[in-house]
């Protein structure tokens, strides 16, 4: 099994991040029916800097690169220690991303654990996440991951 580990992002690695999630989170807001196209990467910038007014050094924000056993990178995770709506004692996953050349070999699940246990050891005792429907590579993840649903938001075009 993969292994991986977490540290904070360092500036560079974070200002890679910023442009990289903006632009597919505004992908995912636009495919999804959210937002129109027109100006959707830029809500996206501003919602990321609304939440992370500090960058990395956020306080409650965790930012992290995932790291396997020989040092490389293997993709980069999101964590607010403290619920968007405010439900108590439970985390929020924003983000997680496994780098594409690292894909299909463990490194999602075992980035995933490390996540958890950084936020473990935060002393939160849940975490949530959000999952686009088509998004059935995630669902999965989670799923086996031992990840409930909670709530779901569904939508018919008519």
């Amino acid at each position: 099994m993969a292994t991986v580990t977490v540290r904070v992002m360092t500036q560079d690695e974070y200002d890679d991040w910023q442009r990289d999630i903006a632009e597919a989170y505004a992908d995912e807001q636009v495919s999804a029916g959210r937002w129109p196209q027109e100006g959707a990467v830029q809500r996206a910038r501003d919602e990321n800097a609304r939440l992370l007014p500090q960058g990395p050094e956020t306080p409650r924000m965790l930012v992290l690169r995932g790291i396997d056993g020989t040092g490389e990178p293997v993709g980069r995770a999101w964590v607010g220690l403290d619920h968007p709506r405010g439900a108590p004692d439970v985390a929020f996953l924003y983000d997680i991303e496994v780098l594409a050349s690292r894909r299909g070999s463990g490194y999602g699940r075992a980035l995933l654990a490390a996540v958890e246990d950084v936020v473990r050891q935060a002393g939160v005792p849940a975490l949530e996440l959000n999952v686009f429907g088509p998004n059935r590579a995630a669902i999965s993840l989670y799923d086996s991951a031992g990840y409930e649903v909670t709530t779901q938001q569904m939508r018919k075009s008519l």
